[in-house]
């Protein structure tokens, strides 16, 4: 139950799902926590559960999408607990779906910007407070989508993400002989409230559930471990990763 013991950790999208799931998690793991979101009051209940059960938490509500929130971020996390070891860069959203000549460039730019600029600027603030702690690993959550698989609608989704990718292997290489390492996070269908928005019928949980060769989704608890793994000593020489977590879609024929 030590595994992140004297770890300082930020998670963004921690309100819900993913982050949450992981928030709990890494606070049984002995981690201190800064949570980030833009739901101020879910975000403060999480914090007040972790305090509750012996834990420390700090809640930060805002835009991960604006320079000005990502450089508080940090500093606040710094001002609180002196120093950043683990940044879990969780937050996004699918956007607005459909065929790209019917989308519009702010529907395109607003995914792009919650999900991949967003990633930019949580790096330019996040590496200098590594460095100074002498090292780290930061984690984005990308996808299958775009990576292993297209899916008809979501080219604004698949793009922001996989340009996670591309970012996370830059990181990685300009960053690892400075001891940070970077990964991405890919998980397959998860029980998240994005996956209830995109399978909103029985007949299209059925069909979700039957692209994965596990044949169901995953819990939000099932990819915290993931996240855990990445965020640990435990992954120590794994870095510039695509983690695939995603229940076997990427080689699911049948």
């Amino acid at each position: 139950m030590n595994t992140l013991k004297n770890k300082v950790v930020i998670i963004t999208g921690a309100s819900a799902g993913i982050g949450l799931a992981t928030a709990r998690l890494f606070a049984r793991e002995g981690a201190s926590l800064v949570l980030a979101a833009r739901r101020e009051p879910e975000l403060q209940a999480l914090a007040n559960l972790i305090t509750e059960e012996g834990g420390q938490a700090l809640a930060i509500a805002g835009d991960i999408g604006e320079e000005a929130f990502a450089k508080t971020l940090v500093e606040q996390t710094l001002a609180k607990f002196g120093r950043l070891d683990v940044a879990f860069n969780n937050a996004g959203i699918l956007g607005v779906r459909g065929p790209v000549p019917e989308m519009s460039l702010h529907d395109w730019n607003q995914v792009i910007a919650t999900n991949l600029t967003s990633a930019f600027l949580a790096a330019k603030y996040q590496l200098p407070a590594m460095l100074a702690g002498g090292g780290g690993s930061m984690i984005f959550t990308s996808t299958f989508v775009g990576y292993t698989a297209g899916m008809p609608g979501m080219s604004a989704y698949a793009a922001s993400k996989a340009g996670l990718i591309g970012l996370t292997q830059v990181l990685a290489c300009e960053y690892g002989s400075h001891n940070i390492r970077v990964n991405a996070l890919l998980p397959g269908g998860t029980d998240t409230a994005a996956a209830q928005e995109f399978a909103s019928t029985p007949e299209t949980k059925e069909f979700v559930c039957s692209l994965h060769a596990l044949k169901r989704i995953a819990k939000p608890e099932e990819i915290a471990q993931s996240a855990l793994y990445l965020a640990s000593d435990a992954s120590s020489f794994t870095t510039g990763s695509a983690m695939l977590v995603d229940g076997g879609v990427s080689i699911n024929r049948v």
